[in-house]
């Protein structure tokens, strides 16, 4: 436990200083996010943002690396051959994220190079490191709910590489897509990562129930993203210093899917990220209406959903507490769901 609260407590406290020099780097530098206008369909309520310092997710990447680094110095635990699987799969999704933000910034223009291939080439990248995942670990290949055995279906790894690809890709465009207003993502993204370490950690001090490779070092890899993502929290808070950034967007995704994966949560994942399955299911359903009545209608004023209610009159704060308030909800249920199997089990290994 000792390890997992100075993972958390070192990357809040990195994030929340790195953070602050990232302000005042952009601002000395005179760049900042480039907002979509009326010409591309854009939130134009949003263009009072233009110039706001973006690339915040290299702040939380990188404080949460070194936090979880750090408590590695703690005798009783390890490197793992899973985490720094999972950390090398996040660097790789947030490079494709910097590599983006970066040209957006430099043309000034709130599209990348790559905003058309880029959910072509990020897939790709995706599956071959569940690939490595499945090949270079002893992470399960059964589909998974709550733990390994249930419900227990042990998947073809050619299927699990594909299948895991899919889940952890969606998680990444789903936060991606989240990160539209002043704290949301980062806000929610807290609330899941705060759910994975009680569930690694849970899993570490029931090994015969779980049998998770590696658990303290999932508990500890989360928490210190937990950590890196309060201390970012505190300067992307409404009205909000800096963004997060494609970079930090698709990094944080990345490892919310990757945790479900190696904590054998998959099909939990859903609720624990309801409100990121809420905003990329907006997404879909306004471009499947749109394109079924010929390019005429549209189900909500604008998607993502967020940008609908404050279309509606919904102050940007309130849309922030209340789609938080919904997220912590889903995932306290996520966790509740979690703890109720294991009583169940534990009774059953009782003898009741």
């Amino acid at each position: 436990m000792i390890a997992v609260l100075i993972a958390g407590a070192l990357a809040m406290l990195l994030s929340l200083f790195g953070t602050r020099w990232l302000i005042h780097f952009f601002d000395n530098l005179g760049k900042g996010q480039p907002i979509l206008g009326s010409e591309d369909h854009g939130p134009v309520h949003h263009m009072k943002k233009q110039g706001t310092a973006t690339m915040g997710g290299l702040a939380i990447l990188g404080s949460a690396f070194i936090g979880w680094s750090v408590a590695h110095l703690r005798g009783g635990i390890a490197f793992s051959d899973q985490a720094m699987i999972m950390w090398a799969g996040v660097a790789v999704m947030a490079f494709m994220g910097f590599l983006d933000d970066y040209l957006k910034v430099r043309k000034s223009h709130n599209r990348g190079i790559f905003w058309k291939k880029k959910g072509y080439i990020t897939f790709g990248l995706v599956l071959l490191i569940m690939m490595w995942l499945s090949a270079g670990t002893g992470v399960s290949h059964a589909l998974s709910f709550t733990r390994f055995d249930l419900p227990g279906w042990n998947l073809a790894p050619a299927l699990w590489v594909v299948w895991t690809a899919i889940m952890v890709w969606a998680t990444t465009n789903a936060v991606n897509v989240t990160d539209g207003l002043d704290g949301l993502a980062a806000g929610s993204a807290l609330f899941g990562f705060l759910a994975f370490t009680v569930i690694a950690y849970w899993a570490f001090r029931n090994p015969d129930v779980y049998h998770l490779v590696n658990p303290l070092d999932l508990a500890v890899f989360s928490a210190a993203m937990a950590g890196a993502c309060g201390g970012f929290l505190w300067w992307n808070a409404a009205p909000a210093r800096i963004f997060m950034g494609d970079v930090g967007a698709l990094g944080i995704g990345a490892s919310l899917g990757l945790l479900a994966v190696t904590t054998n949560t998959q099909l939990l994942l859903p609720l624990i990220c309801a409100l990121n399955v809420m905003e990329a299911g907006s997404v879909a359903l306004q471009m499947t209406v749109f394109k079924a009545s010929g390019r005429k209608k549209r189900l909500f004023r604008m998607s993502p959903i967020h940008h609908h209610f404050e279309l509606l009159g919904w102050p940007e704060t309130t849309v922030i507490i209340r789609f938080w308030i919904l997220s912590g909800i889903c995932v306290a249920a996520a966790v509740a769901i979690f703890i109720a199997d294991f009583t169940h089990i534990a009774d059953s290994f009782a003898g009741h």
